[in-house]
């Protein structure tokens, strides 16, 4: 300890050099950063899919729906071929039939 009834000391250096040493923690939480960029990314991403959802794409859309279709079908190319209700009767067709699943009985 210095007295301090004793004048200054006249013999101190004037530039005093300070050596600072840096220590970073090692205990993790050192890749955040580009988690929060990605996620930042992201909802950039929705918020811009979310406004061209809810503006209906964003384009100036016809509000008249009402469509007047006229279309010819061409004739048949079979002259003879039956319509759809003058289709023949199927002929019956007795189910086909399991044996019994139940094992014999053993004796």
């Amino acid at each position: 300890m210095t007295d301090p009834n004793l004048p200054p000391r006249d013999d101190r250096p004037e530039v005093v050099h300070h050596t600072t040493i840096n220590n970073p923690s090692t205990g993790g939480g050192g890749g955040a950063g580009w988690i929060g960029f990605l996620v930042g990314g992201l909802v950039v991403v929705l918020v811009i899919i979310a406004i061209v959802m809810f503006s209906n794409g964003g384009l100036d859309r016809a509000t008249d729906t009402n469509v007047d279709l006229d279309v010819d079908l061409p004739a048949p190319t079979l002259p003879d071929a039956p319509r759809a209700p003058d289709l023949p009767d199927l002929p019956q067709v007795e189910p086909p039939t399991a044996p019994d699943p139940t094992p014999a009985p053993a004796t």
